[in-house]
């Protein structure tokens, strides 16, 4: 050991001779950590965490393709091997030496750019400091001995410049060392995968960025460690002592031996594209780290106070602090500026009634939509409109929480989605006709997804019990017998009340579809969260408004429903000639569902909707004496039925609200911090105030003196980052 130490000790003499070790390893990335820095304004947010990651990597590069790759050659040709020939001394102390150095030479550079991004731009120290330091380890001797093969196979420096630096430069511009991954088209982050330094981004951005260990890491570290293993044999098999020893041109083929882990892995990750996934997201969590100051805006804080003039200060998404009246520079904060004069922030708004796997209208060729991408647009349409939150109310289960995971997680931007169902109905109940006309096999499986149709209280718990361990966010329940003509079997109150009383053991709310002020009356007995539409045949009586009111039951009317099925009925399409519809629709379904509603095939169906007896008038009615009532009201569109297309579901209720008499910023109330109340999200979203989440929507104009400025959406921001609105569309 005494042996090796003193090797290791002469090593690091002689590398600290070398002004290109110098270079390569403190020099070199310190040139890019303050162009990168000031460049991309590393003191606003978390984009310092970015560049320290750029940097990591660029000196590891440099550590171990120079570091070891250069000197390697060059201690060669200046006979410095030959005289460790005459010793008693084997290749694989000489190589295990050079680790070592190129390890110690790398960590001070490391922990010095640590200090400077702490001091320069307030990065704090990483959660998993230790974890670091050993991914460093762990990748400096990886590319060290990759370096050491190029040293053993190349003839001369010239020779290694020349095999270096094409290496060199793959592994900078293709692994986000210089360039995010995410700006590269898919097929080229296909090939980013078969990089190694990707591996290295990946593995420290997740330290960095998400205080992940090396446990979370572990692809990234496998493929390191089995690198310098395979590098480290390669490299003592083609060693050579003297300048004069030459290897034939062939022998340069075992450098291609050293890659071949990436070759498997990158196979891997492009049939997975579990890093791929990874890299998105942690470019999505640098987006949302970013520094924002919204000055000179009216402020609609969501519980009732309206700030006429302030500003607000985001930070690592969320808001940071509000200003009110004059704000600072935004230098001066380390932010970026957002001029909002003449417009409103407001919390984002949120729809807690629709039904993503139905589109609202039709397309042309129906047999081609695709149920997945279709919720994937929904989501989408809502970020775009400023809709930041939604509750699925009724849609295929298991899809739907896939698709929570993929927008939750990151990977794809847009709405918030929250899982309340499926419905908890009667066989033969309002929901089981949808798979009514259903092939039978097809029927099963839909009914699997789609309700649930217990026949007694303990199969009722059971069913709650298996949904609440899938992790939906709220139950279901349905009260309804229709109407002479279209009647359903009505759900039998006994049997949801034990799926009410299981749900809130679980702590999940339960929402409650009613056709009518009987069903209300019964949802609201058997204690219900929320009632669901209400009453659009009947009044509702004060009585029951009151013990809504004294319950803290929630009140959503979705009038915009009944609004568009009557409104298909009667062949009325204006409701597609809105501005953010227009915006947010595809176009074949704009024209499909346009010539649908006039077309001889729907006729039939459009009849018979004019039979089934609910107006708008008294569902506007049931809602006025609501208000009045002060029962707590929030806002649901039950989007995915006809006419009732899913993008600015909201903006259109708060209009039929503010028209049926409900005063403008009660609805807006509705829209932002009651509905996140009923989602039990109110901790994070839902008003303007420091410690929430920075999930803001900006409009033209002033919502309070003319609702329709609410569909003026100038700024979409979701949880601190700025959504950059008509890419929204192209995700892949």
């Amino acid at each position: 050991m005494k042996a090796f130490l003193a090797l290791v000790g002469i090593d690091l003499k002689l590398a600290l001779r070398n002004r290109s070790v110098l270079f390569f390893n403190y020099f070199f990335p310190l040139i890019f950590f303050f162009v990168f820095g000031f460049s991309m304004h590393a003191e606003q947010g978390t984009r310092i965490l970015q560049v320290v990651t750029m940097v990591f990597a660029i000196g590891v590069l440099g550590n171990g393709l120079f570091g070891a790759g250069m000197r390697a050659v060059q201690d060669r040709e200046t006979d410095v091997l030959r005289r460790y020939k005459v010793t008693p001394i084997t290749p694989v102390p000489l190589l295990g030496a050079s680790m070592v150095t190129g390890v110690i030479l790398y960590l001070p550079g490391l922990i010095l750019m640590l200090v400077l991004a702490n001091r320069m731009s307030r990065m704090p120290v990483p959660a998993n400091l230790l974890s670091l330091l050993l991914f460093a380890t762990i990748a400096c001797v990886a590319f060290r001995a990759i370096g050491l093969i190029i040293a053993a196979v190349v003839n001369s420096s010239q020779e290694s410049l020349i095999l270096i630096q094409p290496l060199y430069m793959a592994m900078l511009f293709l692994s986000g060392a210089t360039f995010p991954l995410s700006f590269f088209p898919n097929w080229l982050q296909v090939v980013t995968q078969f990089i190694p330094a990707t591996y290295l981004m990946t593995g420290a951005a997740g330290i960095l960025q998400r205080g992940e260990t090396l446990a979370h890491n572990w692809s990234s570290v496998l493929a390191l460690v089995i690198t310098a293993f395979v590098g480290i044999f390669v490299a003592t098999k083609l060693f050579r002592w003297e300048k004069e020893e030459k290897l034939p041109n062939s022998a340069k083929l075992w450098v291609l031996v050293v890659l071949l882990p990436f070759v498997f892995l990158g196979t891997y990750q492009a049939w997975s594209r579990e890093e791929l996934t990874k890299a998105k997201i942690l470019a999505r969590d640098l987006n949302r780290g970013r520094s924002w100051l919204i000055q000179n805006a009216r402020i609609f804080v969501g519980n009732g106070e309206v700030i006429e003039s302030g500003s607000v200060l985001i930070r690592k998404g969320k808001i940071d602090h509000i200003y009110r009246g004059a704000s600072p520079e935004p230098k001066s904060v380390a932010a970026e500026g957002i001029d909002a004069a003449g417009k409103t922030i407001l919390p984002g708004l949120i729809d807690v009634h629709v039904h993503l796997g139905a589109s609202g209208g039709f397309y042309e060729n129906p047999a081609g939509e695709d149920a997945k991408k279709t919720m994937e647009r929904a989501l989408q349409a809502y970020l775009y409109s400023g809709v930041t939150a939604v509750r699925s109310a009724g849609d295929s289960t298991d899809e739907v929480l896939r698709m929570r995971e993929r927008f939750g997680s990151g990977l794809r931007l847009g709405a918030e989605l929250f899982v309340c169902g499926p419905l908890f109905t009667a066989e033969g109940g309002h929901g089981t006709e949808y798979g009514k006309y259903l092939p039978e096999m097809m029927r099963s499986s839909f009914n699997e997804q789609f309700v649930r149709t217990p026949t007694s209280a303990s199969e009722a718990q059971e069913q709650v019990d298996a949904l609440a361990k899938q992790g939906v966010n709220a139950i279901k329940g349905v009260l309804e017998a229709g109407v002479p003509g279209y009647a359903f079997n009505r759900m039998d109150v006994g049997i949801l009340r034990a799926v009410v009383e299981q749900a809130h053991a679980h702590d999940l709310p339960v929402a409650v579809h009613t056709g009518n002020a009987a069903d209300a009356n019964d949802a609201l007995s058997i204690g219900s969260d929320s009632v669901e539409h209400g009453s659009f045949v009947d009044s509702i009586p004060d009585a029951l408004f009151a013990e809504m009111k004294t319950k803290g039951t929630a009140y959503d009317p979705t009038l915009s429903v009944v609004e568009g099925v009557t409104s298909f009925a009667r062949s009325d399409t204006s409701l597609l000639k809105r501005s953010l519809v227009q915006q947010v629709m595809p176009k074949e379904l704009l024209e499909g569902t346009e010539r649908a509603a006039n077309s001889d095939e729907t006729r039939g169906m459009r009849e018979g909707i004019t039979h089934y007896p609910v107006k708008l008038e008294i569902g506007a009615a049931n809602l006025l004496k609501a208000w009045q009532t002060g029962v707590m009201l929030v806002t649901g569109s039950d989007a995915g039925n006809f006419l009732v297309m899913h993008g600015p579901t909201v903006q259109h209720e708060i209009e039929l609200w503010v028209a049926a008499g409900v005063p403008t910023d009660v609805a807006l109330k509705a829209a932002t911090e009651n509905a996140a109340k009923l989602l039990r999200a109110d901790s994070r979203i839902g008003t303007v105030e420091e410690g929430k989440e920075a999930t803001l929507v900006i409009v033209d104009g002033n919502p309070l003196q003319d609702v329709h400025a609410l569909s003026a959406v100038s700024i979409v921001l979701m949880k601190g980052e700025r959504v950059v609105r008509s890419e929204l569309f192209k995700q892949d």
